[in-house]
């Protein structure tokens, strides 16, 4: 989910419906919204000579998305074996269970309530199948299950709703929270520069080809809108709806509700830390 449709000097990227790396493929749930941007992406990866495939976020409880996810696998000579989920979101993971019920596989989550089948995902755990390699790293915040998935053969990771192609990400009171969400962040740094990943696959938006320029974006981005509220608490606004009226004056009032749990979490790190 977004609180921003746009935001000037966000690294840009294209919108894509189809290959986005040697090993992904992307089939766009027909969901879009201000909240969702594009619609959900959903990923296909596989190692281009294994007939076995994973299914990244199946995405909305849409018979047609779900079968033309299927169909798409097919065409590309692919068994989807496997499905994962980066976190619970219903535009992400409400299609799971029909999902598995087409393909016949398990569903792997961080969250037991929305796991199908006896395993589930730790950090730090690397997934093989058909010889494609994942390794799954915590990145909460968004949402306290949310999941990044690191693709090492692409030099990508794919995020979620942690890091978007277009807008920045809400972290929504009470289940989000901004330190971790923070922390995930930094985490997601230290892949791009420690191990050399370059692309972002996100659960919405555009593919993004320069993921340490994305999250240095992201953490001036949560900085400034940290001292933006810290500012306007100074000032008197004391109610999370009168800071989101002072500090989200620039972002499309549909999206204020959004915001203002989003703001709340805000209030919420800066109380912790003392600052306000």
């Amino acid at each position: 989910m977004t609180d921003a449709a746009a935001l000037p000097g966000q690294p840009r990227g294209a919108v894509v419906s189809g290959p986005a790396t040697e090993r992904a493929v992307n089939v766009l749930a027909p969901n879009a919204s201000a909240m969702t941007l594009d619609g959900t992406n959903t990923w296909i990866l596989s190692e281009p000579d294994s007939r076995l495939a994973v299914v990244v976020d199946p995405g909305p409880l849409d018979e047609r998305h779900l079968r033309r996810v299927v169909d798409t696998a097919e065409r590309l000579g692919k068994r989807v074996a496997l499905t994962l989920l980066t976190h619970g979101h219903p535009d992400h993971a409400e299609g799971a269970g029909r999902f598995a019920e087409l393909t016949g596989t398990p569903v792997r989550a961080l969250d037991p309530a929305l796991r199908l089948g006896d395993e589930g995902l730790r950090a730090g755990q690397v997934i093989e199948v058909g010889g494609l390699e994942l390794r799954v790293v915590p990145t909460p915040g968004h949402t306290a299950d949310s999941l990044s998935f690191h693709l090492p053969a692409d030099r990508a990771v794919l995020t979620g709703d942690t890091i978007l192609g277009r807008g920045t990400t809400v972290v929504a009171h009470p289940d989000g929270r901004l330190g971790d969400y923070l922390d995930s962040l930094r985490r997601l740094r230290s892949l791009a520069v420690d191990d050399g990943v370059h692309t972002v696959l996100p659960g919405h938006g555009p593919v993004l080809d320069d993921a340490q320029g994305v999250v240095e974006f992201y953490l001036a981005h949560r900085a400034s809108r940290l001292a933006q509220v810290e500012t306007a608490v100074e000032n008197g606004h004391t109610t999370a709806r009168d800071v989101v009226a002072h500090v989200y004056a620039d972002v499309d009032r549909s999206l204020w509700p959004a915001a203002e749990l989003s703001v709340r979490a805000q209030l919420e790190y800066l109380t912790e830390h003392g600052l306000i």
